[in-house]
């Protein structure tokens, strides 16, 4: 009989040791899970550092450039040989300029006198002499539009349109309409303050 409930505990020490048993195995993946949560919070955590900030779709728009910016060069920095070259390489031509809108306009298209200033393949400084080209990837007959005539006889044009044409942003456009237009309102009362003095220096004299 004693042999009996002695070898009953044992049975009943070895179902208990192994249910312990079974009951750390399971908890062990979730003690771990807990563990590595804070690892995996710390990750995550990185690389939202890491990822670069959300842009807005404007600066994103605004940084977006499909042509290179255009090309200023410097007469005075030219030295003699650089001169010379570029007089060989461009020499006189005696073919005859078109010398009124009329002539112009029934010219040919793209249009080869990139000395116009009307021509939009490039600008002339003429205090400093330097040469602004717009379009420095492209030749003067791979353009759409050479005449800014020929873009304000068609009229109607927006602020974008007009800076695709002349290579700057829309913003650069605005500015110089706004310049433009403070520049006409401003002249009829500067005619009228010269037309004021010169009649004010005529009828005034001063004798010595």
């Amino acid at each position: 009989m004693d042999d009996r409930r002695f070898d009953n505990e044992l049975e009943m020490e070895q179902q208990a040791r192994e249910e312990t048993a079974a009951d750390d195995l399971h908890q062990e993946p979730a003690v771990e899970s807990v563990r590595a949560a804070p690892a995996r919070a710390g990750a995550g955590a990185e690389e939202e550092a890491a990822a670069p900030p959300p842009v807005s779709r404007k600066v994103r728009r605004r940084s977006r450039r499909t042509r290179p910016r255009s090309k200023t060069i410097a007469m005075k920095r030219l030295t003699r040989e650089e001169l010379r070259l570029g007089a060989l390489l461009n020499p006189p031509v005696d073919v005859p300029r078109p010398r009124t809108r009329a002539e112009c306009e029934s010219d040919i298209r793209p249009c080869p006198w990139v000395a116009c200033k009307h021509h939009l393949y490039l600008d002339v400084n003429p205090e400093t002499g330097s040469i602004k080209i717009n379009f420095p990837d492209l030749e003067p007959w791979e353009m759409n539009e050479t005449c800014a005539l020929d873009v304000a006889d068609r009229s109607g044009i927006t602020l974008e349109e007009v800076g695709e044409i002349m290579n700057l942003t829309r913003e650069r456009i605005r500015q110089v309409e706004v310049r433009g237009l403070l520049k006409l309102k401003m002249t009829p009362a500067l005619e009228a303050f010269d037309d004021s003095r010169s009649s004010f220096g005529g009828g005034h004299s001063t004798d010595d």
